[in-house]
């Protein structure tokens, strides 16, 4: 893995497949609502957000009224950040870790042979044993074999998950950032809608919360606002670069 810090500062790019992936409703906003809008409306970038589980079973148990609430608010999130390509799969929600590695790797793999990305970003294998297993299978079904069209892969931190890691537990250390100054408003409207899961501040899934960690980590690269990211793995090419 890396240790390099790198500054990603906005730029013209050539259009993209990002794919990012999501273990709850919600970890994509948190972690990189800004990036995503970056992605989708300032590079026209396709985009597919894929949330691989049903994110209210353990939470709401039967409640099914609950569940198409959730549903109903990532997608909205989504089309605040640019996004209309929101796949939400139904694998048990915070108990993926009950799963056999090969089953949702499947889930995985299906989704990154069918959208066939440049790009993809996961959350970092933090306390949250979901975040875990989905980072687990991600790495599975981008391996870098010959065939493999993703040329770059990112752990992103979903806040009130990642900082919460005690250490040395898989300890993110971001050495990649996403100046977002131009999208953190997109970011914090898109994460009002998912009412299910704001909290009063200081909870770090509030409004006040969220900006000051944009800040924090704007100032650690030298721009108003960015993402933190730890870049796995990158593969340059002259003729075709991300």
């Amino acid at each position: 893995m890396s240790s390099e810090r790198t500054t990603r500062l906005q730029q013209p790019a050539a259009s993209v497949r990002v794919l990012v992936f999501a273990a709850h409703p919600d970890d994509e906003v948190l972690g990189m609502g800004g990036t995503i809008a970056v992605h989708a409306v300032d590079r026209g970038d396709m985009v597919r957000i894929a949330c691989v589980t049903d994110g209210s079973s353990t939470q709401y148990p039967g409640d099914a009224a609950k569940r198409a609430q959730k549903e109903g608010e990532a997608t909205r999130a989504a089309a605040e950040l640019g996004v209309t390509d929101y796949v939400h799969l139904d694998l048990p929600d915070m108990r993926l870790d009950t799963l056999a590695h090969v089953e949702v790797n499947r889930v995985v793999e299906e989704q990154v042979r069918a959208f066939g990305p440049t790009v993809v970003y996961t959350p970092h294998p933090d306390v949250n044993y979901d975040h875990r297993a989905l980072f687990d299978s991600v790495v599975v079904a981008t391996r870098p074999v010959p065939t493999q069209s993703v040329r770059r892969l990112l752990t992103y931190a979903p806040t009130s998950s990642t900082e919460w890691t005690p250490a040395p537990v898989n300890w993110f250390v971001p050495n990649w950032y996403e100046d977002v100054t131009g999208m953190l408003e997109r970011k914090l409207t898109a994460f009002a809608q998912y009412e299910t899961e704001q909290r009063p501040y200081p909870h770090p899934r509030s409004e006040r919360a969220i900006r000051a960690a944009a800040e924090f980590h704007g100032a650690s690269c030298g721009c108003e606002h960015a993402e933190p990211f730890v870049l796995v793995r990158s593969l340059e090419r002259s003729h075709q670069r991300a």
